[in-house]
């Protein structure tokens, strides 16, 4: 256990550097645009019971593209109260490159407070998207989803 343990403490060690040095190359952006939700239940839950559904969005502005996930959640609506997760993959392009990333999200609403964070899953940016990092907002104005992605890649062409 001991020579397990230092062996994977001794590959962090390694990995550290190069994960600075990716860092030390990464350049922000901030993408801003819309998105329509559609959610399909998978099956019916009452009131406090874990509810489970198939998400899919369709997105436009600095990011064009779709997203599919699936979400599970508790909710009591009559308190204004529940949490939620959702994983999704989004494909499309994001000011000019190609590729694929994840968001995970973390929602919670205490007596009608929300309380969210979205974020991208770290390693799971693809083709021109390789490298993602970053964090997504969304506000919800009259029933418009409207979206902020504050995010990295790597220095390269296409920026």
């Amino acid at each position: 256990m001991i020579r397990q343990l230092a062996g994977a403490c001794a590959a962090l060690a390694l990995l550290v550097p190069a994960a600075m040095a990716q860092d030390e190359a990464m350049t922000t952006h901030t993408a801003t645009g819309s998105f329509t939700v559609q959610m399909v239940p998978q099956g019916e839950a009452g009131p406090g019971a874990r509810t489970r559904s198939a998400v899919t969005k369709t997105f436009t502005g600095d990011f064009q593209g779709s997203a599919a996930g699936e979400m599970l959640g508790v909710f009591d609506t009559a308190a204004g109260s529940g949490a939620y997760v959702l994983i999704e993959r989004l494909e499309g392009r994001l000011m000019g490159r190609e590729g694929a990333f994840s968001l995970v999200h973390r929602g919670l609403m205490t007596g009608g407070q929300p309380d969210l964070t979205i974020s991208v899953v770290p390693g799971s940016g693809s083709g021109g998207l390789a490298g993602i990092a970053g964090e997504f907002t969304l506000d919800i104005v009259q029933g418009v989803h409207n979206y902020t992605l504050h995010y990295a890649l790597p220095s390269g062409e296409g920026q």
